[in-house]
């Protein structure tokens, strides 16, 4: 079994472009240091740890060469992971150009030799924000998901206490085989593990990757992971879109809005600087209704005890609204769900074209309220109700248009209709709605019929 593991481990290796030759005088005086510990003795978190000869060497070189990068990497996104994140490249694939990033991936890796090298590797460049996927390996040398979210949960908590205001982007493991020794089973398990651990925890964002990838099994699509374990062009590819809308609202990248041009008639109800004209209602009482039967699943719903403006202000009070660069961005929940209402402070009586567009990150949930009743606004393919579309672009920017005539909605995407004749109330605002993950609005505009 270990020969297989060996053998699969360095094929894997050797695609990756890795090299085993043998040290020279000077490069294994480089490595001095930087050598995996003999034993488990005394070492941080739980599970496995690779000593294969082939990993062993990796590990050494990988880790002695950035000891020489470290002032350079200062203040970059660190990437921290395995041979999944190695195989980015140093450029990333040329994906994130305009970002100062370090990869720190090394393939074969697992959550425990993250944790033991996390300091020398990525603490020591005081990151601008840290992304993590990390845990395949481990289920390879059969560690338990409870295991796993353990030794994520010592990384988390060392890079918080290194920054307690560092983003940290935690990706969902991707699905991979039984295979490959890493069931669909498992993998539900530690993701699940690892959403519980960060819950309520503003610090981290969980990005929704495996539901990105999985098959309707659960497991890696050959088109996208050709060995059942490692993305290709594509797969990578869809990895970073899930990441771009991330890093622009946090202000890495599209740091200045796109050009574009309003038509004639038409009046901005979002000005792409603050959230004027927009805020929160108060919440309807509750009083002489049933209660609900308490349910732990329900996702969390802020009780807004009379209506809020936001005039002037970049943020909505509590951060999960915000005005970033052209665009007004609803924040991924710490809950995990949350659901929340922004509106507009005018109402709108008059027949009208309502057009925006709008970018979601991988299942995201959102909604556009037409006065009051609500489009389902998501990232269609794969959170629904239109999962047939087929102008719509996943992790990319989609244009929405509402035109209301006698109080009947008629709407689109990218120009195939949603709703063809949904009712309407005479009169009423327009709202945005957040429920998980990130959705981002631009270019929300109306134009007023006589």
């Amino acid at each position: 079994m270990k020969s297989k593991l060996l053998l699969t481990s360095l094929v894997a290796l050797l695609i990756l472009g890795a090299t085993t030759a043998p040290l020279s005088a000077q490069q294994a005086n480089d490595v001095a240091g930087f050598e995996i510990p003999a034993t488990d003795k005394g070492l941080p978190g739980a599970g496995p740890i690779r000593r294969y000869g082939w990993f062993k060497k990796l590990w050494e070189r990988k880790r002695s060469g950035w000891a020489k990068q470290v002032q350079r990497d200062q203040n970059a996104v660190v990437f921290l992971g395995d041979s999944i994140t190695q195989g980015w490249g140093d450029a990333m694939g040329g994906h994130f150009i305009g970002m100062k990033f370090a990869n720190r991936g090394i393939s074969g890796d697992t959550t425990r030799g993250m944790l033991i090298r996390l300091k020398e590797d990525v603490l020591a460049l005081n990151p601008r924000a840290v992304v993590m996927l990390m845990g395949t390996n481990d289920l390879e040398e059969k560690a338990e998901p409870e295991t796993i979210a353990v030794n994520a949960k010592l990384i988390i908590a060392a890079l918080k206490k290194h920054n307690a205001k560092m983003p940290i982007i935690l990706c969902k493991v991707f699905p991979s085989s039984a295979r490959k020794s890493r069931s669909a089973e498992k993998i539900r398990k530690i993701n699940e593990l690892y959403a519980a651990a960060v819950k309520g925890d503003s610090q981290v964002i969980v990005m929704e990757t495996w539901v990105l990838f999985a098959d309707e099994q659960g497991d890696a699509k050959k088109a996208e992971f050709p060995d059942l374990l490692h993305p290709n062009k594509t797969g990578y590819a869809k990895w970073a879109a899930t990441l771009r809308p991330i890093f622009a609202t946090l202000g890495y990248l599209e740091t200045k809005p796109a050009e574009f041009k309003l038509e004639p008639g038409f009046v901005s109800l979002f000005n792409g600087k603050d959230l004027t004209g927009w805020g929160f209602r108060a919440t309807p009482s509750s009083k002489g209704k049933k209660k609900r039967n308490p349910n732990s699943n329900r996702p969390a719903r802020r009780i807004i005890e009379k209506d809020i403006a936001f005039d002037g202000k970049t943020s909505s009070d509590d951060g999960r609204y915000v005005a970033v660069n052209g665009r007004l961005v609803v924040t991924t929940p710490a809950e995990g769900r949350r659901i929340q209402q922004l509106w507009t402070t005018r109402e709108f009586p008059k027949d009208f074209v309502l057009k925006l567009e709008f970018r979601a990150t991988p299942y995201a949930d959102s909604g556009v309220f037409i006065r009051r009743p609500q489009l389902q606004c998501r990232d269609y393919l794969l959170a629904g109700p239109y999962t047939d579309l087929k102008n719509y672009k996943p992790q990319d920017w989609n244009e929405l248009v509402v035109t209301v005539k006698d109080e009947v909605a008629h709407c689109t995407c990218n120009g195939e209709v949603l709703e063809a004749s949904l009712p309407v109330p005479a009169t009423g605002g327009i709202g945005l709605e957040g429920d998980r993950g990130q959705v981002e609005y631009r270019r929300i505009r109306i134009k007023e019929r006589p």
